[in-house]
């Protein structure tokens, strides 16, 4: 069984879900500006959050997924989440992320994407990391940018929201376009290593 570590950056905690998080998840998930920006759904059903924090537990313990409740250091409080899809055959990460509307523009998201992708790369050791946002969301653009992504191209048509066929543009990061001991901090890794 593969057991997640904590991520702590300047400002955060990346840790594992907890059933004890569902009430928050569903909460700040079911913000309506939230959903817009993602694939969640809108409203946010009851009992989702836990099924879901189950399947992230299940993903963790086949080595198909990296999920991390994002909070803040100083108290702990659930502002975000972040998770990687991994496909062991080809070294690769799916990245996707949210934080809660009301800590939007605060830079939360670029940090806790940037010590994902450093995990992704130094501890599970993947050879690419991917994502996607919808195209009308430049704000996640921005986030993959500063981590060091490269934009990839666009998907016409590709996701259908709301009964609307979505634009999504694609980013893309390998290995080897990332120094670990560059000019940003790594996450500091606590727990069982990987």
């Amino acid at each position: 069984m593969v057991q997640q570590p904590v991520l702590a950056t300047d400002r955060l905690l990346l840790r594992p879900y907890t059933m004890a998080d569902a009430r928050a998840v569903q909460r700040l998930c079911g913000d309506y500006a939230v959903s817009a920006a993602t694939l969640l759904p809108h409203p946010y059903p009851d009992g989702l959050a836990e099924v879901w924090i189950a399947s992230l537990s299940e993903g963790a313990e086949r080595g198909e997924a990296a999920a991390f409740a994002v909070t803040l250091a100083r108290d702990g409080t659930l502002i975000g989440g972040t998770r990687l899809r991994i496909e062991t055959d080809h070294a690769r990460g799916e990245l996707g992320f949210w934080i809660a509307k009301y800590c939007w523009g605060r830079g939360y998201a670029t940090e806790a994407v940037r010590a994902v992708i450093e995990y992704g790369f130094s501890a599970l050791g993947l050879h690419r990391i991917h994502a996607m946002h919808f195209s009308r969301n430049p704000a996640s653009g921005r986030v993959m940018a500063k981590c060091g992504m490269v934009h990839e191209g666009r998907f016409r048509g590709h996701i259908l929201k709301w009964g609307i066929y979505e634009d999504v543009d694609v980013w893309g990061i390998l290995s080897a376009q990332v120094d670990l001991t560059g000019t940003h901090t790594s996450p500091v890794l606590s727990g069982v290593p990987v």
